[in-house]
């Protein structure tokens, strides 16, 4: 699964998650891409299993990019604890994504075998998303 080698920080804050994505909107590797359509947080094991779903159902063809990270360290308290105590231990790594981030792209396979992984991969995301294509200029 994905995490970060090393951070600066050990614990991060929560944060805002408003307005748009301010890069990483259009397809600039593949030929189709995973566009999301909302903002929250994608845990590294949702990236991962929308990794495997993708590769499964081209059967390896192709290539993929993934281009979000997971650089945000989220802990969570145990059940029935008193407030206070300051922060937990940081348990697992989440991405923060806005509206019109590029999840995943694919190169190499045909139209309709990547509209069908995509959509095996949106599957196991917890945001809205579309397929999209690249622009031909």
């Amino acid at each position: 699964m994905l995490s970060p080698a090393k951070v600066k920080f050990r614990k991060q804050q929560r944060g805002k998650m408003r307005g748009l994505s301010k890069g990483g909107c259009r397809v600039d590797f593949g030929d189709y891409g995973l566009q999301l359509l909302g903002c929250g947080w994608v845990t590294a094991r949702q990236i991962e299993a929308g990794r495997v779903a993708i590769m499964r159902h081209v059967r390896r063809a192709g290539k993929l990019w993934i281009r979000i990270f997971p650089d945000k360290p989220i802990g969570k308290k145990p059940a029935e604890t008193r407030m206070g105590k300051g922060k937990s231990v940081p348990e697992e790594w989440v991405a923060v994504v806005r509206p019109g981030r590029m999840l995943y792209e694919l190169g190499g396979v045909p139209e309709d075998v990547a509209r069908q992984a995509f959509a095996l991969a949106a599957h196991k995301l917890p945001v809205r998303s579309r397929f999209v294509r690249r622009e031909v200029l």
